[in-house]
């Protein structure tokens, strides 16, 4: 008589392969979560205490502990990373502010800041298109007249900086300091252009746009943490001479 044998479906390989397939998830989750976070958090424990010295100003706690109130905000910025909005056009970087009509006389002009390595970077004052130019904002004044030239340009993390790219363009733009040079060229005539303030703002707060006409300012803009849209770095300067 033959012998039948029944052998046990071996479930153990199906057990391991669903435990990895786990751990793998949960581990990608965190380094997505990493990725997104790290920079918001590392900029509130290490930056924001030195934007808050000296001069320069920062609407920020100085405290280094993360508590519930700024993780909330840290939460949003990072919603506000991955939510698809365009960043490349200006027009979305205060959502609540409101496009007014074009001063402008001249569709474009250079700016040089060396201490930052940017050499003649084309300013748009006709479109809001940051992939291709910096851009003046359209109701603001422009150099070297009276008034607040208010203008945009990208970041990253610094170690993708490019001169020659405007979308990483103001990666550095966390280096400035107070008492810097901005060089603006209009029409062949170069404005020297000094830091007075440097602050950091929330995207709701659209007060940078302010017009004071007693001297000729300007107000670079970039989003920060580099690499982030979280919040907005505002770097001010006046006119000193020609």
């Amino acid at each position: 008589m033959s012998k039948i044998y029944y052998k046990k479906k071996n479930k153990l390989n199906y057990k391991k392969f669903t435990k990895g397939l786990g751990i793998g998830l949960f581990l990608l989750g965190a380094l997505v979560s990493f990725y997104v976070f790290s920079p918001l958090i590392l900029w509130q424990i290490y930056s924001v205490p030195s934007l808050s010295s000296g001069n320069i100003k920062a609407p920020i706690p100085r405290s280094r502990v993360v508590n519930s109130q700024v993780f909330g905000s840290l939460v949003a910025g990072a919603l506000n990373s991955i939510s698809g909005v365009d960043y490349t056009n200006a027009k979305n970087w205060f959502p609540g502010y409101k496009t007014q009509e074009n001063l402008a006389k001249s569709p474009s002009y250079t700016i040089s800041i060396p201490s930052i390595d940017i050499k003649d970077a084309n300013v748009s004052t006709s479109d809001y298109d940051l992939s291709k130019h910096l851009v003046n904002y359209q109701g603001t004044s422009t150099p070297p007249n009276s008034g607040n030239a208010v203008i945009f340009g990208h970041s990253t993390l610094p170690q993708l900086f490019s001169a020659n790219d405007y979308k990483t363009i103001l990666a550095n733009a966390v280096k400035l300091k107070i008492g810097d040079e901005i060089l603006a060229k209009v029409d062949g005539v170069t404005y020297k252009y000094n830091i007075y303030t440097i602050y950091v703002v929330d995207a709701q707060d659209t007060s940078l746009f302010g017009q004071t006409y007693d001297n000729s300012y300007l107000t670079l803009v970039t989003c920060t943490p580099p690499g982030t849209t979280w919040k907005r770095l505002v770097i001010k300067a006046k006119l000193e001479r020609i």
